[in-house]
């Protein structure tokens, strides 16, 4: 199998990512072969292995937000990532974070830690397929991703900076119904004290 032969097929089938199961389907190659094949594209830098059965063409590498989707699912970007994504706090997020009702796992791909926080059942909502890079990701609208973070915050898993936050894009009422998922009281109360801390003056230093 040529390797031009190889991108053109992925190229055509819009697969930014594969496994090897996948591939083997594609080219119509045996189990052993698809295998080769790859050992071989990966020691040349052509092929990136994400994760065990999971690769990517070095040319036509996926978004983080994407391969974030891929790696662990269902899961979506939420907490972190996607509340800087949403600029609802001003850092840039270097690694990946998403929701998953799965096990909490962390991964490194290509140098990129990409973590998974397990969230209910009833609370895996929120999240819509966006259009980025010209690729298809599920990432958490702006109220479900900070309602993502405040359960956490709520744990004592995470911490909360209020000077951080941006509230003017976040629909309130849209807020408190994903809390509400989550089942816990005491999140209401969390909700009603960033805002008292958002409506604070700025201090000045």
């Amino acid at each position: 199998m040529k390797l031009l032969n190889m991108q053109n097929v992925l190229r055509e089938k819009k697969m930014k990512m594969f496994s090897s199961r996948e591939l083997g389907l594609l080219l119509k190659m045996s189990e052993g072969a698809v295998y080769r094949l790859l050992w071989r594209y990966e020691k040349k830098g052509i092929i990136v292995k994400l994760k065990r059965g999971l690769y990517a063409l070095k040319s036509s590498y996926p978004s983080v937000y994407l391969i974030g989707n891929r790696l662990y699912s269902p899961s979506y970007i939420s907490f972190d990532t996607a509340m800087s994504f949403h600029h609802l706090i001003p850092e840039t997020i270097y690694s990946v974070t998403c929701a998953t009702t799965r096990t909490t796992r962390e991964f490194i791909a290509n140098g990129v830690a990409y973590r998974y926080h397990r969230i209910k059942k009833n609370a895996y909502t929120g999240y819509k397929p966006i259009k980025y890079d010209y690729q298809v990701v599920l990432m958490a609208e702006p109220e479900k991703a900070l309602a993502d973070y405040l359960y956490y915050v709520g744990m004592k898993r995470r911490g909360l900076y209020y000077e951080r936050l941006d509230l003017k894009k976040i629909n309130k009422n849209k807020l408190i119904k994903y809390v509400r998922l989550f089942g816990k009281t005491g999140l209401l109360k969390l909700v009603d004290k960033i805002y008292d801390e958002f409506r604070r003056p700025q201090r000045i230093y």
